[in-house]
């Protein structure tokens, strides 16, 4: 009984966070798009980094790579604070509102690829 509630707690646990991150596929790779501005909210955490950006027209989401991935090509959390002026370059989100998900961002001049 007790190894079978802890067995479906794990499996509901495991889901959730399954359910609370998105595929790749809910982004129009057909059209590419750049937002620059200063960077208003980071947050440097598992399963994406991301931030929020004041560009001239809106207030971007930009959805980053995984937090291993950006330190292992130098994008620390540093590089990504809430002040930094930021390039992204990637794909709208056909899902949420203002979200994108970056290919590429630029910030004190230096590009890290996302992917």
């Amino acid at each position: 009984m007790r190894l079978s509630l802890c067995v479906t707690i794990a499996t509901a646990l495991a889901c959730g966070g399954a359910a609370a991150h998105h595929g790749w596929g809910s982004y129009d790779a057909a059209k590419p798009i750049t937002v620059t501005g200063p960077i208003v909210t980071s947050t440097y955490e598992n399963p994406h980094a991301t931030v929020t950006v004041k560009a001239p027209d809106k207030v971007w989401t930009v959805t980053l790579a995984p937090t291993f991935r950006m330190a292992n090509r130098g994008a620390t959390r540093e590089m990504v604070a809430v002040g930094k002026t930021i390039s992204a370059y990637g794909y709208v989100s056909t899902v949420e509102k203002d979200e994108m998900r970056a290919e590429r961002i630029t910030v004190d001049g230096k590009t890290i690829e996302m992917r």
